[in-house]
């Protein structure tokens, strides 16, 4: 078996990949590789979202993509919506609106809705269950999720 070396782009920051084995995923990259605990695995089929990340602006499961085909894609994960220490709105309104229940789907769900908000700054409650529809949440019944995702929107719309 050969070993592969490569870089990724993950959060702005260049990211040596080595002694990687070619059919590894982003996923596993990105946690076990890199360090981005964040991102988490669940299903490992793309039917859960808990992996969701960023790839070129466009939301998609880790799980299903390929480590070494994202290289030369600008990467984003939960880590990197906001600056170190600091929480975005959405990560905020999650916290204030006790939308965060055991956490294991919570990163998906706020870069999914994150990744919403920036395309679409007043989606309708259809548009926004349609994109939070590939992620699964077992605690919350999405109530508080979507109480999150009205503040959100309503911070965005102060903040203009």
């Amino acid at each position: 078996m050969s070993s592969e070396h490569y870089a990724l782009k993950v959060n702005g920051a260049r990211h040596e990949v080595r002694d990687s084995w070619i059919g590894e995923s982003l996923l596993y990259v990105l946690r076990e590789r890199l360090g981005f605990y964040g991102t988490k695995g669940a299903c490992e089929q793309g039917e859960c979202g808990s992996c969701t990340v960023l790839m070129d602006g466009e939301a998609v499961c880790s799980c299903l993509v390929l480590a070494a085909t994202a290289q030369g894609a600008e990467i984003v994960t939960v880590e990197g919506l906001a600056p170190e220490g600091e929480l975005n709105d959405v990560q905020r309104a999650f916290v204030d609106k006790g939308a965060v229940q055991c956490g294991f789907c919570t990163p998906g769900l706020i870069v999914a809705i994150t990744h919403l908000l920036d395309n679409d700054p007043q989606p309708s409650e259809s548009k926004i269950k349609e994109s939070i529809s590939g992620n699964i949440c077992r605690c919350t019944g999405y109530g508080r999720i979507f109480d999150a995702v009205q503040q959100a929107i309503e911070v965005r719309g102060v903040n203009r």
